[in-house]
């Protein structure tokens, strides 16, 4: 093809989103004038089949080498029209688009204006697309296996859903058990069905799979490599007890010198647990664990004149000196399912949950009302002889949600309906419970919800338009100030028990699996997906995938079809066998490279290394890419001190001609 540059001008009105602020007809007019360009034509919708047609027939018919799309931004559809140009026969990186959406028309209300800023954008899209160079794709091979951090219900899913593909799976959970918070909860809105039932036989099912290795009580360390080919380590921590000699049987437990002592984490510290111990009944794998920070024998060194545990294990399963192990693997797609943390209550000291033992969370009740749960499914508040059944109740939502003063702007969508579940297991429980709930607004959005919401109000239970202000003692209640706002009435409600809905938040150790896979945070602080609408389970991480809450806070149901879709994304890449590599990655002139290992500093993606050259006759220290490894963040082009790392696509000569373009427009 002859390589004088004939480039093609498409401007697209979107809709209105674009018309409705830019004249697209001046622009497309303006677009025709400028050197080199050949074709210069508006569409209605450029992206769709009709549009891209247009371009296809043009580079056909009129020998165009180089096509500017004036759109929306290249994050949304640079890769359907670099799909166009390359079914065309054109090299799909002949291709710059011109941003006059985002950054013109939703900007801009001034239409004059608007179109003045339009033409100088296409202006400059133009000049850098008569330098634009060819780029050749690479393909690598794929490791058929896939890694999934944590075993929560999105986890499990996701697990399944690959493993039944026929894939390897490594199943990486820090707990002793999987589960995750599914399995610390009684019933399921807003069917009531039975948690442990519908999650028990998902946890065996993973357990036993043979494409599944679990790897519970472990941490992964360390992921290297790219897509399609990730070094994975993990770290098996020790649990002191041999697995392949515990029975599950529970006598060590019973035996040992700190049984009923420590607080338990799965009954959010109401119930008590021993040194040793399993973490819920129904706990898979179904072996015992030694907390190192609670055991005498590996805190102190001693624990009596030998530790009860071990003289009661009939298999001899109990061995101290385990070490952590350290197991290395290779996968081709790694899935984060890391959940999420339940709002620290005490960040809200106005609602005395630190103060008041009658003052709890929703998920310490949840706790309260199960069978499994530290009173047998009673519910008791206080201990021993001073325990009572409540018999007045208020439910506050949105603690910790949509709440600015605690940094959490956003809804966690699971509250309103987990406060009607709990409420309805409260009338249930306690025929002749005065429940009230205390709310800002109700959001049942989702299949059946609406219909249990209201149910639970026919069941008795009294809603309250009002954010209370402060929870206090008064004799031996508890006294919820607030306002009801629908009647502008001040309300000083004596209750027996306060339960706090609190919402659910990013994990605290998510900087863990940032920093080792390399993500990013949106700003609620949940892990970022690549695009809210058209890659909500991508990353920016290629073959790494989000799924359940850790990408935010969503139900059962959403969590569980998000853990389908990741499976669905993950066995894409790895039944192709293949997968390409992007194209616009770093490029070091090793000629004027001067060694100096800047640029391997500063690289997010480990993909620079030094490498020593015969460079003029001399041995000489140089920076290489490693393209695979390398998504092109440009990073090394900024920290460059000599200019030898370009950015294809991006290169100075490229960039420094489209500035001087835009500045010749004014």
């Amino acid at each position: 093809m002859n390589n004088k540059p004939k480039i093609g001008v498409y401007v697209c009105h979107c809709g209105i989103n674009i018309s409705h602020t830019v004249d697209v007809e001046a622009v497309a007019e303006f677009a025709s004038q400028l050197p080199n360009v050949r074709v210069a034509r508006e569409y209605s919708y450029m992206c769709s089949d009709p549009g891209q047609a247009l371009i296809r027939e043009d580079i056909k018919n009129e020998g165009l080498n180089r096509v500017v799309v004036a759109s929306c931004s290249p994050r949304m559809h640079e890769l359907t029209f670099r799909k166009t140009l390359a079914e065309a026969g054109l090299n799909p990186y002949y291709l710059e688009m011109a941003n006059i959406r985002e950054h013109c028309s939703w900007v801009h209300g001034d239409r004059e204006k608007a179109t003045a800023k339009a033409k100088r954008l296409v202006a400059a899209a133009a000049v850098k697309a008569r330098l634009l160079e060819p780029l050749q794709e690479k393909e690598v091979d794929v490791e058929p296996a896939s890694l999934i951090i944590g075993a929560g219900i999105a986890g499990i899913q996701a697990a399944l859903d690959i493993a039944e593909a026929g894939f390897k799976v490594y199943l990486v959970e820090k707990t002793p058990s999987v589960g995750g918070r599914m399995s610390q909860l009684d019933k399921t809105f807003p069917t009531l069905d039975c948690s442990a039932c519908i999650l028990t036989p998902k946890m065996v099912d993973v357990a036993s799979h043979p494409n599944i290795e679990l790897l519970t009580y472990s941490q992964v360390e360390d992921v290297s490599g790219y897509v399609g080919n990730f070094d994975v380590k993990v770290r098996k921590k020790a649990r002191y007890v041999d697995m392949d000699k515990c029975t599950g049987c529970g006598v060590c437990a019973q035996e040992c010198r700190l049984t009923g002592r420590i607080p338990s984490e799965f009954d959010e510290g109401m119930g008590k647990r021993a040194a040793i111990y399993l973490p819920f009944p129904q706990a898979v794998p179904a072996k015992y664990t030694i907390d190192p920070e609670r055991c005498l024998m590996l805190t102190r060194g001693k624990c009596g004149k030998s530790p009860k545990c071990v003289d009661a294990c009939g298999t001899g399963a109990i061995n101290f000196e385990q070490e952590d192990e350290i197991v290395e693997f290779k996968v081709g797609s790694i899935i984060v399912a890391t959940g999420f943390d339940v709002f620290d209550a005490s960040r809200k000291p106005e609602y005395g949950y630190n103060d008041y033992e009658n003052v709890i969370t929703g998920l310490e009740l949840e706790r309260l009302v199960s069978a499994s749960g530290p009173t047998g499914g009673d519910i008791l508040i206080g201990k021993g002889d001073d325990a009572y059944v409540p018999k007045d109740i208020a439910f506050i939502k949105c603690v910790g949600s949509r709440d600015k003063s605690v940094g959490n702007e956003y809804c966690s969508r699971v509250c309103c309906m987990y406060t009607a579940k709990l409420a309805h297991l409260l009338t249930e429980k306690i025929p002749d419970a005065n429940v009230r709930v205390y709310y800002m607004d109700v959001r049942a959005f989702g299949k059946g919800f609406e219909e249990f919401y209201d149910r639970v109000r026919r069941e008795g239970v009294r809603y309250i338009r009002g954010n209370p202000s402060e929870v206090f003692k008064r004799g031996d209640k508890l006294v919820v100030k607030a306002e009801n706002t629908l009647t502008s009435t001040p309300v000083e409600d004596e209750v027996d028990l306060v339960v706090l809905a609190v919402g659910l938040e990013p994990r605290r150790d998510a900087r863990e699996i940032i920093d080792i896979l390399r993500l990013s945070q949106s700003g609620d602080r949940f892990y970022m997906e690549a695009h809210p609408k058209l890659a909500p389970v991508d990353t920016a991480t290629d073959g790494v995938f989000l799924a359940g809450c850790a990408q935010g806070p969503k139900d059962i149901p959403d969590t569980v079809a998000q853990a389908k879709g990741a499976a669905s994304s993950a066995l894409v890449l790895l039944s192709s066998g293949k997968v390409k590599v992007q194209a616009q990655v770093s490029h070091i002139n090793e000629d004027t490279c001067r060694g100096c290992g800047y640029c391997v500093e500063i690289c997010p993606y480990s993909a620079i290394e030094l490498v020593t050259v015969n460079q003029f006759g001399h041995e000489a220290l140089v920076a290489r890419v490693n393209d695979a490894l390398c998504k092109g963040c440009g990073a090394c082009v900024a920290g460059c001190f000599s200019g030898s790392a370009q950015q294809k696509s991006f290169m100075d000569g490229q960039i420094l001609p489209q500035i001087a373009a835009l500045g010749v427009m004014r």
